[in-house]
């Protein structure tokens, strides 16, 4: 798991990261999100221990990022803006090259090497040179060397960045798989349908300070209100709006439609259901109106800066 307490970064009279607290437990994604130069990037070379914190304090692993940042660095696996691929390298003489500085035994190595590889796509570019791929090949080539050692944290920064959609997709899907075998992951990400997709809990981050941190519906309780739903029927409304008011706020009313809000939709949906099928109104579909990460986002940044 990760675990930070007030971590801060300097860099000079700079301050890059600012009274950092974070808790993502085992088999959790955490989607850390916000603006370039909000202090995502710095905040994962601390939790790699590439860069020690100025105060604070955090443990990865189960290890210190200051006092024990050896079994830290042996304990993560990391996917950086600028992968630093050794270019003249085929595909399998990279992996292996990581493999040993990991001390992984050959025969593993050289497993989870072709395992990892045909796992993303890259079956058929094992004996080719790095150089020869294209940006997509590069990404996972990167990505599968942060795997290589199992790591029990992985840190992703952008890893769908210049992939196709095909790609994006399996990557995202082996993301999932590594959430089931109970890796912790912190990932940063632009694309927020993707953190809306993956993430169990998000943190924004601007100006190096965490300015919010909960699940998508938590934070969108605090910015939009409550959940809103939609009830389209067949027949006419027959004057159950009014009957319904008892347990949820109206919103809109057509003649075949009612939007509401709900401060408890696991009992105030079957109510209103029940009310209205009563009543003689057929109803056809409940759906929940949607809220997307995006809309929480810019509605968190905004309440920011006022």
């Amino acid at each position: 798991m990760i675990e930070t307490h007030g971590l801060t970064k300097h860099f000079g009279d700079f301050v890059a990261v600012q009274d950092v607290s974070l808790t993502v437990p085992p088999g959790t994604l955490l989607a850390l999100l916000g603006p370039n130069g909000a202090g995502k990037t710095t905040t994962i070379r601390m939790l790699t221990s590439i860069l020690k914190p100025t105060t604070g304090s955090a443990i990865v692993a189960g290890f210190d990022v200051v006092k024990e940042a050896p079994q830290v660095r042996a304990s993560v696996g990391v996917l950086t803006e600028q992968h630093g691929l050794y270019e003249r390298m085929n595909g399998l003489e990279y992996l292996d090259f990581f493999g040993r500085i990991y001390r992984i035994p050959e025969e593993v190595r050289q497993r989870r090497s072709r395992m990892l590889m045909e796992r993303f796509g890259l079956g058929d570019a094992m004996e080719g040179r790095i150089a020869t791929y294209s940006k997509g090949m590069k990404q996972k080539i990167a990505l599968v060397r942060a795997l290589l050692h199992d790591p029990p944290v992985l840190l992703l920064d952008e890893p769908t960045s210049a992939m196709d959609p095909q790609s994006a997709r399996l990557v995202r899907d082996a993301i999932r798989d590594l959430k089931r075998d109970q890796r912790t992951i912190v990932l940063t990400t632009h694309n927020l349908a993707e953190a809306e997709s993956l993430a169990d809990e998000i943190a924004i981050i601007r100006h190096g300070r965490v300015i919010a941190k909960g699940t998508q519906e938590n934070l969108a309780r605090r910015v939009v209100g409550n959940p809103q739903f939609e009830i389209r029927t067949a027949t006419p409304l027959n004057g159950t709006v009014e009957s319904i008011s008892k347990f949820v706020k109206p919103l809109r009313v057509e003649d075949y439609c009612v939007q509401y809000e709900s401060t408890d939709p696991d009992k105030d949906n079957p109510r209103v259901v029940k009310e209205m099928v009563g009543a003689g109104v057929d109803v056809v579909t409940v759906s929940k109106i949607s809220r997307t990460l995006e809309d929480v986002y810019l509605g968190i940044v905004e309440e920011d800066e006022k």
